[in-house]
């Protein structure tokens, strides 16, 4: 079982937003760090709320990370090395291009399933 629990809450403003519970009951605060490509990002916040008994976890977005394709962020705690989560931003013109031939297929595939299904169904009666 993981220690902690994290659930995205929002993303406004360029600041990712989650609440952060643990499994065990609140002890010391957690050392939330955040790393795009393998490198810290600064600017993370967290932010004990002892009447929920949960912390509330802020991720600012630098700008010179924001580009096109795929950003990934992956958030740990660090004194336990244990991946909290990840977040991602898609941008930019040819992501579009590239993600409609991986929902046709994703289409196609679940036409074939349904088929499938239905004639196993008939073939069960």
């Amino acid at each position: 079982m993981t220690d902690f629990t994290l659930t995205k809450t929002r993303m406004i403003e360029g600041i990712w937003e989650g609440i952060l519970t643990q499994n065990k009951g609140i002890t010391a605060l957690p050392q939330v760090e955040v790393s795009h490509l393998d490198k810290p990002v600064s600017g993370v916040q967290v932010t004990e709320n002892t009447d929920a008994k949960h912390w509330l976890v802020q991720i600012p977005i630098p700008v010179e990370l924001i580009a096109d394709g795929v950003q990934t962020f992956v958030i740990t705690e660090a004194r336990t090395g244990q991946t909290l989560g990840s977040f991602a931003l898609i941008a930019g013109e040819p992501m579009a291009e590239d993600i409609r031939p991986e929902v046709d297929l994703l289409r196609a595939e679940l036409d074939m399933l349904k088929r499938a299904f239905r004639r196993h169904c008939l073939e069960t009666m």
